[in-house]
């Protein structure tokens, strides 16, 4: 059980130009597709009009990444299938959104679990990107001189 930190404001609704990239992902394809129907057949029957992204049920880049997690560790060789696995958000706090990865890895052995657990996560952080997320940091110094340089500082 570990979480990471999403940055709260690169939360938003999938638009068709994502959902394509997105279904072009091996761990993603059955799920898009099938969420896609669902997504619109209830706002068909409930008459939503799709126009407005508030209204109605729509995919979010967040709810495809958990999918995306969730599906990788079903196919993860040293995750157990047999115990529960999840993926799951926690109460938002001032560090972001807690994204909780929850499994059981295939040994008991001490070093080989870190060893299991620190892929998983060296996974997780170098895809986040691909769905338009952004971990949470704490600003450093070398991020604030970098912003002050976009901003035309020195």
């Amino acid at each position: 059980m570990r979480s990471i930190y999403i940055d709260v404001r690169s939360i938003g609704f999938c638009d068709e130009k994502m959902l394509a990239k997105f279904e072009k992902v091996h761990y993603l394809k059955d799920y898009i597709k099938k969420r896609k129907q669902e997504v619109e057949e209830y706002n068909i029957k409930h008459n939503f009009d799709a126009s407005n992204p508030v209204n109605g049920r729509r995919m979010t880049n967040l709810g495809t990444f958990r999918a995306y997690i969730t599906n990788y560790l079903s196919n993860h060789p040293l995750v157990r299938q047999d115990l529960i696995y999840m993926v799951r958000q926690l109460q938002p706090n001032e560090k972001g959104l807690p994204l909780e990865v929850y499994c059981f890895a295939r040994t008991v052995e001490w070093v080989e679990y870190e060893k299991i657990q620190a892929d998983i996560f060296d996974h997780i952080l170098s895809v986040i990107s691909f769905f338009d997320l952004r971990l949470f940091q704490y600003p450093s110094e070398v991020n604030v001189s970098l912003q002050d340089k976009a901003l035309g500082g020195k």
